[in-house]
């Protein structure tokens, strides 16, 4: 029963940000259209079969039960209805085709301007709405713990390295050294401190690849092996733990950091263990048995907050739309930046590559992590995304239809309907196969397949 639920959620959240950047998207080709003196005949949201509809002055409104896209039908234009019976007739004042070049190119490209507009007033809204918390670099003294195996330690990074910067430049903040556009540059590098001198890390062209398999590092790899508590009746009190201890070896295994605490502890099986300390510059060790119901000794981490000094920073409005433009700035290169790995095979197509499925996953768990802030996160991604494909040059696309405006006012001739019929239905074709190949795609990376 939970998993219905969770799948029913899902779905609900899916298609709620689904409908929020079609409905955007197409009341930008609308309302550029209508600033025009060009005829809608219909504004819809999803695709047929019609699930409700109405029609007030020369426009049908509907709602449509394939909520994957929309399209607002303007007279006189070859679009995604592929009617053409206006062809042949008289050439009318309200029409799309009547109107000039720069105008058309205007209605074309105004759902993207309109997804990218979406995008700046999100990230300016949570930006006012919420702040931004930051963790300045400089209070992660301790350095981080690298882990065998994840993509940190595969570039080369070592335990106790302190990441103060990314592609050659130093960073006020730790959030800025894992930035979307940072991260999907062409020749991603780490600066670190190691041993009082900044060394440069560089990575791979498979470094994504790397990342969303085997992980890098959080803050959680930061936290020293310091203990904050010692519960009451644990293992740990009754050897004589005290709060305020570093933990510097277990069983003979010297230790700096948190994770490796837990790993020890965990790896013991329910082994007596014996846990050496710093006492204020005293050295002792105590012998204790992980609790044979929960597999631990009672000890807390040391407190991120008071460690970290994470600070929170407020911003007006106009500091707020700023955020939002450097927000959208970041992601569209990030995202350009990514593609261009795709097809230069830089990183797997198979693991990067999403559709319907993942995306709906990736808005689930967002909205999860962090509510409707996450949620508007996620959006204002997709936002992006969407802006980005739909000016593919891709017939069925806006892309497409722009580059047939392009070709009309360099050759001052309009391409032959029937060559664009053709490429419409050549672009459908292959956006069809390719969105049945993303979803297979997104099924047999879920299921493991």
């Amino acid at each position: 029963m939970d998993w219905i639920l969770s799948f029913s959620n899902t779905i609900l959240i899916f298609i709620a940000a689904i409908f929020i950047l079609v409905t955007v998207h197409e009341l930008g080709h609308f309302l550029a259209a209508k600033f025009f003196g060009m005829r809608v005949d219909k504004f819809s949201i999803g695709f047929p079969p019609k699930i409700f509809g109405f029609k007030k002055g020369e426009t049908e409104y509907v709602i449509g039960a394939t909520p994957l896209g929309g399209y607002v039908q303007i007279a006189g234009m070859i679009d995604e209805s592929m009617e053409t019976d206006f062809v042949d007739q008289e050439v009318k004042d309200d029409e799309f085709r009547a109107k000039p070049v720069w105008q058309r190119m205007i209605v074309i490209t105004a759902g993207v301007i309109f997804n990218a507009l979406l995008a700046v007033l999100i990230y300016a809204g949570i930006a006012f709405n919420y702040g931004e918390t930051v963790i300045p670099v400089d209070s992660i003294e301790y350095g981080f713990y690298i882990e065998e195996g994840t993509a940190a330690d595969q570039i080369g990074m070592q335990t106790g390295d302190r990441l103060i910067g990314v592609n050659g430049k130093e960073v006020e903040y730790f959030h800025q050294i894992m930035s979307p556009s940072a991260i999907t540059g062409r020749d991603v590098s780490f600066l670190v401190e190691r041993e009082g001198e900044t060394v440069t890390i560089p990575t791979p062209p498979n470094f994504l690849d790397l990342l969303s398999r085997d992980g890098f590092i959080t803050l959680s790899h930061s936290l020293p092996s310091i203990v904050s508590d010692v519960m009451d009746g644990a293992p740990a009190k009754e050897a004589g733990l005290e709060s305020g201890d570093r933990i510097t070896a277990i069983n003979g295994e010297s230790v700096d950091f948190w994770v490796q605490v837990i790993q020890k502890i965990q790896a013991s099986e329910g082994e007596e263990l014996a846990v050496e300390v710093d006492r204020g510059g005293e050295r002792y060790t105590f012998n204790m048995t992980p609790s044979a119901e929960t597999g631990q000794v009672g000890i807390a981490p040391p407190n991120a907050f008071e460690l970290f000094s994470p600070e929170q920073i407020e911003y007006n409005l106009a500091q707020s739309f700023q955020i939002g433009v450097r927000e959208s700035n970041d992601t569209f290169f990030a995202i350009i930046q990514g593609l261009g790995k795709l097809f230069s095979g830089d990183i797997s197509v198979r693991e990067n590559l999403g559709g319907p499925v993942a995306i709906a996953s990736v808005t689930r768990e967002a909205t999860d992590a962090g509510g409707w802030q996450g949620f508007w996160n996620i959006t204002a991604f997709l936002s992006i995304t969407l802006a980005i494909m739909n000016m593919l040059p891709i017939p069925a696309l806006d892309g497409g239809h722009f580059m047939f405006l392009v070709y009309e006012g360099i050759t001052r001739q309009e391409p032959s309907p029937k060559v664009r019929m053709g490429l419409q239905q050549l672009g459908f074709v292959f956006l069809i196969g390719l969105f049945i190949l993303i979803t297979f795609n997104d099924i047999l990376r879920t299921f493991g397949g």
